[in-house]
């Protein structure tokens, strides 16, 4: 049985052990990844921004826990007009103020860049999308549409398997070791995409902004904190909303989109029947946020 390998091979896998030839590699290294600038944030946070397209409308994307830039632009890459994606405190270049955080300072944050850019139309993943409901919750109608991908649950109760993932990858990062953390990041894949071209660039482009970046062991004093404590607040939200889920995630169960969608006066549900859906279902996923977004 192959195992799992680091560094991955150079053109991107995938490789055999052994005398026996392989089959063709049509991986390539990942590209440099696009640059990034700092804007100012509140209390003092520089915050890193990626902006591309140009026009109306504007649209700001939030990552989830421990993610970043490069995983949230899959999900804009159909969306018209102009999109700002950036990294929350605690991630990529943006700074990291000593702890407790809580979700009204992830809330404070994404306004300052929709306000910045002057969004009118936001998506939040999974941490992301708890922010968008904490900054919706205060300010019903900052924006006219709104997508939630995968939300995580607003009342500060996490599963075993989201405490554990987060758990293993800053314990991997602690060490300072590479392998470590790939073994950590290689986890999240679906098994269909280990030892492939696609999981090898994947994973080479995570863990070499990982290593560079680091990632702040504050962000688990996010939680048990709720990231809305009345969210009653929401049904006063005036944006049109699109909820997406999917069957068989433990990090992100199916009853929590469920109820984020029923909170809303004005909501859409889908969910999805198997996890992993960037990996599975990308290209439905990417036409079904930028319908909704490019209405």
């Amino acid at each position: 049985m192959r195992g799992f390998r680091w560094p991955p091979p150079p053109d991107g896998g995938p490789r055999t052990w052994g005398p026996a030839p392989t089959g063709p590699r049509t991986g390539r290294p990942t590209l440099p990844s696009p640059p990034t600038e700092l804007i100012d944030g509140p209390a003092g946070v520089r915050l890193e921004q990626l902006t591309s397209g140009v026009g109306t409308p504007v649209a700001v994307f939030a990552h989830g826990l421990a993610g970043d830039i490069s995983g949230t632009r899959p999900l804009g890459s159909a969306v018209r007009g102009r999109r700002v994606f950036f990294q929350f405190r605690g991630h990529g270049r943006s700074s990291a103020p000593p702890g407790p955080w809580s979700f009204a300072d992830l809330a404070a944050e994404l306004r300052a860049v929709a306000d910045h850019a002057s969004a009118t139309r936001a998506l939040g993943v999974s941490m992301g999308a708890g922010a968008l409901c904490r900054l919706l919750a205060d300010t019903p109608d900052r924006f006219e549409r709104v997508v939630f991908y995968l939300p995580a649950p607003l009342d500060g109760v996490r599963s075993p398997a989201a405490v554990n993932r987060l758990g293993r990858l800053l314990a991997a990062l602690d060490t300072g070791e590479a392998a470590l953390v790939a073994e950590a990041v290689e986890a999240e894949l679906p098994p269909s995409v280990r030892h492939t071209p696609a999981g090898w660039s994947h994973l080479r482009h995570r863990v070499e902004q990982l290593m560079r970046d680091g990632l702040s062991a504050d962000l688990d004093s996010l939680w048990p904190a709720p990231a809305v404590p009345d969210p009653a607040a929401l049904a006063k939200v005036t944006a049109r909303a699109l909820v997406l889920g999917c069957a068989g995630d433990d990090v992100h169960p199916v009853r929590v989109a469920e109820r984020l969608a029923a909170t809303f006066p004005d909501a859409d549900l889908h969910i999805y029947d198997r996890p992993s859906v960037l990996w599975t279902n990308r290209s439905d996923l990417r036409d079904r946020i930028s319908t909704f977004l490019n209405a």
